[in-house]
């Protein structure tokens, strides 16, 4: 299994309580036993601390108070009092995989576990064979099916659940740490509850470092953890339950499980906070956005926050440029002449110099951008010419405007009446560009900011010129 959920573990094969077909070898990587029949791991076994701190129940899961009130449907879905299928969702470390076990412990259903990394169509229906054989049993019994990374899984393996879910062979706990919206198939959703975890607080981490400092599961007392030392790790842990315990571990096992655990214990194991971020998920479009609406809000300040999110967390520095780019002209325009030649000049020096040292390019232009007027006027004018484009406001080329340079085109009229700009002392003569349903339709309308202060008001008086009102002053 992946660890996406909180506290996973790989659950050694435990035998199913009565006669149960199951048992035959169907050749999948599946996980299977009812969670109350394995023993409590202990540190002499070498199973990692998150892993025996996993919350045995609903009471020791903490930062997703707003599921587990008295009445809330994964309350009363850990219960037994509302069985359903669920796809849970939130970051890392958040208790995913925790909740799916508690949910099987409860109901005392057998637990069923894959991996969207590792299991395919074969594995799914292998595996709803094997809760159908249950049901068929002398002593039935229903599954839990936790499928972690769900979003994985191809529509096609998707739709292999449907059935079994409908029919409530199998109750489905899916697993992502992405937006389901996106990445679960419509009729799956629809026959499950869709919850989102949270990223743990700062709180909820404490608790979690407390407990395993004094549990008997955990380091049971025998290291303190002092207050700086405690504020360190629940900061590295971005709400990410499992790292703060992982690096809990590891400085113990640093000072020999033994006396207390300083600020400098924890600095010499773990130095840098995890970024929760995905390249092919939520988080990619999510800081994305901010970046760019940052930018568009005119503050650096918070644009240089997310890009600096980007940069740590891995992100192709050309996907940033690109984006900058489009933002130049898109939401500064020609209020900032200069802003597409400095958006493209940053993307050129990715191109030439890359990463560390453009990420000082980036930023550049970032504050460039930032603090630059702003004018949507360019994208306006673009867009609402092809809506009418596309609306049929596409009529023929006036005459004097067609190619004239071919054998036989005076003859039909073509480029008869053109007057040539530049002979005209202003360099702007009155003539008709559009077609005739065109005529007066203004695209462009500068902002008034910045640049485009001057720009408008000398395209209204080219504007006058062109369309015959008066003379170019």
């Amino acid at each position: 299994m992946s660890d996406d959920g909180l506290f996973e573990v790989e659950v050694p094969e435990a035998p199913v309580t009565g006669p149960d077909p199951s048992q035959k070898d169907l050749g999948r990587p599946v996980t299977r036993g009812v969670v109350e029949d394995r023993p409590a791991p202990t540190s002499g076994d070498g199973t990692p601390l998150a892993v025996r701190m996993r919350p045995a129940s609903l009471d020791e899961v903490v930062g997703q108070d707003h599921l587990l009130a008295p009445g809330a449907p994964l309350r009363r879905l850990v219960e037994g009092a509302a069985p359903a299928s669920v796809v849970l969702h939130g970051p890392p470390g958040t208790g995913k995989t925790t909740l799916a076990r508690l949910i099987s412990q409860a109901t005392g259903r057998a637990f069923e576990a894959l991996s969207a990394l590792n299991a395919g169509v074969k594995e799914v229906r292998g595996v709803i064979e094997v809760a159908r054989r249950r049901l068929a049993a002398s002593e039935p019994r229903r599954t839990v099916l936790f499928i972690d990374e769900i979003h994985r899984f191809s529509r096609t393996q998707q739709d292999a659940l449907l059935a079994a879910v409908e029919d409530r062979v199998v109750l489905l706990v899916g697993a992502t740490t992405e937006n389901p919206s996106f990445s679960v198939v419509a009729p799956l959703l629809s026959r499950s509850l869709v919850l989102g975890l949270h990223a743990l607080d700062d709180e909820a981490v404490g608790l979690l470092l407390d407990r395993a400092v004094a549990d008997p599961r955990g380091l049971g007392g025998a290291v303190t953890l002092e207050p700086d030392a405690r504020a360190h790790l629940v900061r590295l842990a971005a709400g990410d339950g499992r790292r703060s315990l992982t690096a809990l571990e590891a400085a113990a096992d640093a000072v020999g499980n033994t006396g207390p655990l300083t600020l400098a214990d924890v600095e010499r194991v773990v130095d840098e906070v995890a970024v929760r971020y995905d390249r092919a998920g939520d988080q990619h479009y999510d800081v994305i956005s901010a970046f760019i609406k940052s930018i568009r809000g005119s503050d650096p300040d918070a644009a240089l926050h997310y890009l600096a999110r980007m940069i740590v967390a891995g992100e192709d520095p050309r996907f940033i440029a690109r984006r900058l780019v489009v933002h130049a002209s898109e939401d500064i325009g020609l209020a900032d002449p200069t802003a597409l030649p400095a958006a493209v000049a940053a993307a050129q020096a990715v191109q030439l110099i890359g990463l560390p040292e453009v990420r000082i390019n980036l930023a550049q232009v970032t504050i460039h951008l930032a603090t630059a007027p702003k004018s949507n006027a360019v994208i306006t004018a673009i867009d609402e010419a092809m809506s009418d484009v596309r609306q049929g406001a596409a009529g023929p080329v006036p005459p004097h405007l067609r190619d004239g340079h071919y054998a036989g085109a005076e003859a039909q009229g073509n480029a008869v009446g053109y007057v040539y700009p530049h002979a005209d002392r202003a360099g702007v003569v009155a003539q008709q560009y559009p077609p005739d349903e065109l005529v007066g339709r203004d695209y462009y309308r500068p902002a008034g900011r910045g640049d485009e202060r001057n720009r408008g008001e000398r395209l209204a008086r080219l504007r006058e010129v062109v369309r015959g009102g008066g003379p170019e002053r």
